[in-house]
């Protein structure tokens, strides 16, 4: 005799993982409503899912624009998907624009880390050398690492923290947020590429 699921289990695994709501309701099935274990198996089949997404094209998505602070900061992002269908659906509408917005406060200077020219990571490399010249020897490629992955983080735009309240204790990463739309609209979404004017800016 298989476990009775609730709505309030499907929705708080699928706040947790991301995954689709019946996704959630077929594994909390199969684990008889163990929340741990339902988690743990979507997430095999959640990772082998989104790399199976990854490989196809998004041709189709969407370009948004906002403007921020009375017009002297303006952004273009372009979002993508696979389907007219879903480039037209409400939450990937959405997502974009909250990328724009994240965009505007932010400022990244990337879409993703691997992006980074190696020219940029030696220079910051040297600066995080210098800062810590005091720091102890066997201490000290730690800290240049640390210094570094701190930066790209800043301007890496999947890896900054979303800047909008979800109500989440530890606000998500604009990835999380991108990984949690793809496992529920079952597309690959790729963010590709954005501009960002200030006023009076280079």
């Amino acid at each position: 005799m298989s476990t009775a699921i609730s709505a309030k289990q499907v929705k708080d695994l699928r706040e947790k993982t991301g995954a689709g709501m019946m996704d959630c309701k077929k594994a909390l099935e199969e684990t008889s409503g163990d929340v741990d274990a339902a988690v743990t198996l979507l997430r095999k089949k959640g990772i082998a899912a989104a790399e199976k997404r990854a490989g196809r094209e998004a041709n189709e998505g969407v370009c948004d624009s906002y403007i921020h602070q009375g017009g002297r900061v303006g952004v273009l992002v372009e979002v993508n998907c696979e389907t007219d269908f879903v480039a037209r659906s409400e939450p990937f509408t959405t997502f974009v624009h909250d990328v724009a917005i994240q965009i505007a406060a932010m400022n990244p200077t990337f879409v993703r880390a691997d992006e980074v020219p190696d020219q940029w990571l030696a220079t910051e490399r040297e600066i995080a050398a210098e800062q810590s010249k005091d720091i102890p020897e066997k201490a000290r490629e730690r800290a240049i690492e640390g210094r570094i992955a701190k930066r790209l983080k800043e301007i890496s735009l999947l890896d900054q923290e979303f800047v909008r309240d979800t109500g989440e204790k530890k606000p998500p990463t604009v990835e999380e947020l991108r990984a949690r739309l793809s496992a529920e609209v079952g597309e690959n979404i790729t963010i590709r590429r954005f501009v960002r004017f200030e006023l009076g800016g280079q």
